[in-house]
């Protein structure tokens, strides 16, 4: 479809204000829903003026003379202001296409319109480019400099509408098809001195073609259009302060199907669409969004190992079971009151972040059996029982239980600790180390709590013992033993992350 024209670009001076010695005049930009403000000082306005007379041949008598006698004067200081906006609409109608750069960078185009932006884009990666691809460093953009591409590709212009090669867009194209770490980051109020709301503009992410780790913050999800063209190469994907849920990110095109499929499914029934799964990723981090459940367009990232939902509002585990590879799953701060039936989701978990909950149970845990981290820090545990759960746990290395109710109990750590029978000295709890003193405790306890378990044998013979006890001191056996029957076999492995930070990490 034809576009519209684009509406003329203005500029006003809308006041002044003084400045030590001098007047500074406030300019206020109008392109199209866009607007943004510019200060500068007559004298900005003499240089400007004296470099077009010079490059463009404009009319030398067009500014507004120079006044020495009086200079700050309001009166003076009004008619100028009335001049000076009369000078800047003349320039704006004598380049209605491409502002000449001199007259562009005094107006900030290289900051809030779409045609300075891309210049200035296509200019710095002229120059840095391959330089920057070359390092292998992360690239970060904003999305307004993304908007502005994206906008420039559909309007179908020539790619070098300045005449400058150095602005030409195909830098952009060139660099965006190589590039391989890529950060997207938005503000959260109006961008700059402008109206410009950076989390509310579409782009296109589909101008890069070999992207293996991307990073968005503060954008819109429902907004961003492209990224799926990165499937292929992609391996760890961060989405934060963006997303609603995690269909937005991983199915975009949901929304136009009734029913889909991961490609590679048996299919019954009626599927309105076969969709690709994210077949190169293995770390994804959707921390710090407004997630409330786990939807099924986790069947579309199979490959994943290390998944960040944390700080959202997810109010069960649900559908994790299609991610066979999950090793490090973290949770923290979210809403979950209930762990019920969580073994059948995660099987092969290593690390394990439930902070910040509403746990007052963990029953659900106690089949996890590659389970080496645990955090339950800042939930709502009260019961000693409770612990009992991931005692028999064979792997487990590092728990954290800080910030319960349980945790203020007088001798919390050996009483804790002695949950673990004979494993107690191989368990750090709360990130100190176990002491020989505690550990005495804890023999001590356990000794107590042998002798109350063969007094009620005794009063109830025929109960039998519960195979929980059995698997108290069942060592952390490899793949080939049981248990656990499934652990995962990868040993090059990141390090765990216990901490709330997120999977990458938080800027």
């Amino acid at each position: 479809p034809e576009r519209e024209a684009e509406p003329a670009k203005e500029a006003r001076v809308v006041g002044s204000e003084l400045v030590d010695t001098y007047t500074v005049y406030i300019i206020q930009v109008t392109d199209g829903n866009h607007e943004w403000t510019v200060k500068h000082r007559y004298s900005d306005f003499h240089d400007l003026h004296e470099k077009l007379v010079a490059e463009r041949k404009i009319d030398k008598n067009l500014l507004p003379p120079k006044k020495i006698i009086g200079k700050n004067s309001r009166s003076l200081v009004e008619k100028r202001e009335k001049d000076l906006e009369v000078y800047l609409q003349t320039l704006l109608a004598a380049f209605p296409g491409v502002a000449p750069r001199v007259l562009a960078h005094f107006l900030h185009f290289h900051f809030y319109e779409i045609n300075g932006i891309t210049a200035a884009l296509a200019e710095d990666l002229f120059e840095k480019g391959e330089q920057l691809l070359g390092a292998g460093e992360v690239f970060a953009i904003r999305p307004l400099q993304l908007y502005a591409v994206t906008e420039q590709l559909q309007q179908g212009k020539p790619t070098c509408a300045s005449g400058d090669a150095k602005t030409d867009l195909g830098h952009i194209l060139d660099f965006t098809c190589r590039l391989k770490y890529l950060k997207v980051s938005g503000t959260e109020g109006p961008f700059g001195n402008s109206n410009i709301r950076e989390q509310l503009l579409p782009f296109d992410l589909s101008i890069f073609k070999s992207l293996h780790q991307v990073e968005i913050s503060h954008c819109d999800a429902k907004h961003i259009r492209g990224l799926v063209a990165s499937k292929p190469t992609l391996a760890t994907m961060s989405v934060r302060f963006s997303a609603t849920s995690m269909k937005e990110v991983l199915v975009p095109e949901a929304s136009e199907f009734d029913e889909w499929e991961p490609e590679g499914t048996t299919l019954e029934g009626p599927v309105t669409a076969v969709i690709p799964t994210w077949q190169a990723l293995t770390t994804l981090d959707l921390s710090h969004n407004s997630i409330s459940e786990i939807d099924e367009s986790v069947k579309l990232i199979p490959k994943i190992e290390f998944l960040d939902l944390s700080h959202n509002g997810v109010l069960v585990v649900d559908n994790l079971q299609h991610l066979y590879n999950l090793v490090h799953l973290d949770l923290s701060y979210n809403k979950l009151s209930s762990l019920e039936g969580v073994h059948t989701k995660l099987g092969n978990i290593k690390t394990l972040n439930l902070a910040g909950n509403l746990l007052e149970s963990l029953s659900g845990l106690h089949k996890l059996y590659s389970l080496v981290n645990l955090d339950l820090s800042d939930n709502r545990i009260e019961q000693m029982e409770e612990i009992r759960s991931i005692g028999s746990l064979p792997c487990l290395e590092h728990v954290a239980l800080l910030n319960n109710p349980l945790s203020i109990i007088p001798d919390y750590r050996t009483k804790v600790l002695a949950q673990f029978g004979e494993r107690a000295s191989e368990v750090c709890l709360d990130d100190t180390a176990t002491t020989e003193k505690e550990l005495d405790t804890v023999e001590v306890l356990k000794a107590i709590q042998k002798a109350k378990d063969v007094k009620s044998k005794l009063n109830n013979p025929e109960k039998k013992v519960g195979e929980d006890s059995r698997l108290l001191a069942a060592p952390c056996v490899g793949p080939s033993g049981s248990p656990p029957t499934t652990a995962p076999t990868s040993a090059s492995l990141p390090q765990p992350i216990l901490s709330n930070q997120g999977i990458l990490g938080d800027e």
